[in-house]
């Protein structure tokens, strides 16, 4: 492991500025997100609080061009754009988001390979911080990982006063902190500081729900209209939940016209929680709210984990604090009833 002053960060990001565009944590327009370095303030160092938009949007833009097309001689003619080739460093994410973006890969580089995505994605270095001010809606330890974990950034920093201990986690990662000023190597002592900070953020997260017990409880209750009325009736299916969620990456497709020969074609972020969602010209297959809601619990706890072995949540519980109605999904999961209690339930209906 290696070893920085805090004081040394502002010269290692200048450095990386040179080939990267850097972004770091900032309350830029009041919202705290990852935004350019502005190249002075290192306030974010101490801050190390998670940002309320998440950093998927530097991999899959809200609103994204896809191509441009014109009409020429009786049909079109289409340019497309190849994504965004410019290589980009996040500094500061948390453990939590990086775990996102890998979550998001199976999709737009596993299952299927994203040109838009990934030429973001794959110019990209993930320098993550040890999560040391877990907010209490967090949940992340009950998803096989915690606020120290850094098995999916190719950096990893984590504080211990007025310095950071360093993990080189990837090749890419030790290529970027080569020759870099400040650095040095960390000693024993350092390093057992640094296990002691993880280990306290650890216990920081205090909210626990039991993944076992839920893919066991989930199967139970689809049918169960009552059940899932009653979890959905303050919801006001404003979309915040899933625009603000890490792992969220639902889309849709619109055509605009610029001129009466001339257009182009965008994505942009869409949610299951709106009652047009997946709205097709002869039915709406989730026009009640209570289907919709049932949808999004679904999709992270049981249908992704279907396709792709993994729970479709990191727990980063900004679903939970962004939610102007307090819907909470943590404790929608904990109400599910027992396995026993939901078979009895659907005997006595039929």
């Amino acid at each position: 492991m290696k070893k920085i002053k805090k004081q040394d960060i502002a010269g290692l990001l200048e450095k990386w500025q040179k080939d990267f565009a850097v972004f770091v944590p900032s309350e830029a327009g009041g919202v705290l997100q990852m935004a350019l370095w502005d190249g002075q303030d290192t306030a974010f160092l101490d801050r190390n609080r998670n940002t309320a938009i998440p950093p998927k949007e530097k991999f899959l833009p809200s609103i994204q061009k896809m191509f441009d097309f014109r009409k020429e001689k009786g049909s079109y003619v289409v340019e497309p754009t190849d994504g965004d080739p410019t290589k980009q460093l996040l500094f500061g994410i948390h453990p939590c988001d990086a775990r996102a973006i890998a979550i998001i890969d199976m999709v737009f580089k596993d299952a299927y390979e994203d040109k838009y995505y990934l030429s973001r994605r794959q110019n990209t270095v993930l320098v993550g911080m040890v999560c040391t001010s877990p907010y209490d809606s967090c949940f992340c330890t009950s998803l096989g990982f915690g606020p120290g974990d850094a098995k999916d950034v190719d950096i990893m920093l984590t504080d211990i006063g007025d310095t950071f201990v360093i993990e080189e986690v990837t090749e890419k990662g030790k290529e970027m902190l080569a020759g870099a000023k400040g650095v040095s190597e960390a000693t024993k002592d350092d390093e057992k500081k640094a296990a002691a900070a993880k280990e306290s953020a650890n216990a920081k997260v205090s909210r626990k729900i039991d993944t076992a017990e839920i893919s066991k409880r989930l199967p139970q209750v689809f049918n169960d209209q009552e059940f899932w009325e009653k979890i959905s009736a303050k919801c006001v299916s404003c979309g915040i939940c899933t625009f603000l969620c890490p792992t969220c990456y639902c889309f849709d497709i619109n055509d605009e016209m610029l001129r009466q020969d001339t257009g182009a074609r965008y994505r942009n972020w869409d949610s299951c929680s709106f009652a047009v969602y997946t709205k097709m010209p002869a039915e709406n297959p989730r026009e009640e709210k209570w289907r919709r809601v049932r949808q999004k619990v679904y999709h992270k706890y049981m249908f992704y984990p279907e396709l792709f072995g993994m729970i479709a949540c990191t727990g980063c519980g900004r679903c939970i604090r962004q939610c102007p109605v307090n819907w909470d999904i943590a404790q929608t999961l904990s109400s599910l009833p027992a396995e026993t209690t939901a078979k009895t339930k659907e005997a006595q209906k039929s």
